[in-house]
């Protein structure tokens, strides 16, 4: 490998990491193939990782963390907590976008069936998943403040969406073809509705936003 900073070494392991990952899978990625995608020694990556549980989860916190980014880039076009809810919506996916995230849900799957072995692991994936519960419990909260919405327990509420929304886009991901896309988008729409006393599709598509 070509001279590199310490900085310059740690991302060129995460990367390589990643790209592995998407091939095989968190549970199939080993030292051996990381290094292998470098075109270097297993000692290497062992000199700045000291488990594979830590290189999993950093490799793993930048892909999941860069569609969180991108979700809070798009609500702050939201003009209320109507607009914003609906952003979310809009634009939460766990990186299936268009079918272009790198990782996607997969890697979601990946990280929480790998947790109960990987402790590193799985307090990133905890610490990510409480992020998007706080993020989706500040817009309800606002929207509660200003009146728009009707919620007791915004917490609760929030982690009652989340859970149906990675739900139904699991089943998208694993049946395909028994539910789409388009079903999973409707059906957890219209329950953040109910949920939050918004009349009957307040939550539609803002198309006409430049969203990420």
């Amino acid at each position: 490998m070509p001279r590199m900073s310490p900085e310059e070494r740690r991302a060129s392991i995460i990367a390589a990491t990643r790209a592995v990952m998407a091939r095989r899978g968190i549970a199939g990625t080993t030292v051996r193939d990381v290094a292998a995608e470098l075109g270097t020694s297993s000692g290497l990556i062992h000199h700045y990782y000291s488990s594979m549980d830590e290189l999993l989860a950093e490799a793993f916190e930048e892909a999941a963390r860069t569609d969180l980014n991108d979700v809070l880039d798009a609500i702050d076009q939201g003009r209320d907590p109507e607009e914003k809810l609906a952003i979310f919506f809009d634009t939460y996916d766990r990186g299936m976008r268009d079918g272009t995230g790198d990782f996607g849900m997969q890697i979601w799957l990946d990280a929480w069936a790998e947790a109960a072995r990987r402790p590193t692991l799985q307090r990133t994936s905890r610490r990510l998943n409480e992020e998007w519960q706080r993020l989706l419990a500040g817009i309800m909260r606002a929207g509660v403040q200003s009146g728009e919405m009707s919620c007791a327990d915004p917490d609760a509420s929030a982690w009652r969406i989340l859970s149906l929304l990675d739900g139904l886009i699991l089943q998208v991901v694993a049946h395909g073809d028994v539910l789409s896309r388009e079903q999973a988008d409707a059906w957890s729409r219209s329950a953040a509705e109910q949920e939050l006393g918004l009349r009957q599709g307040s939550l539609r598509r803002r198309a006409a936003l430049d969203l990420v």
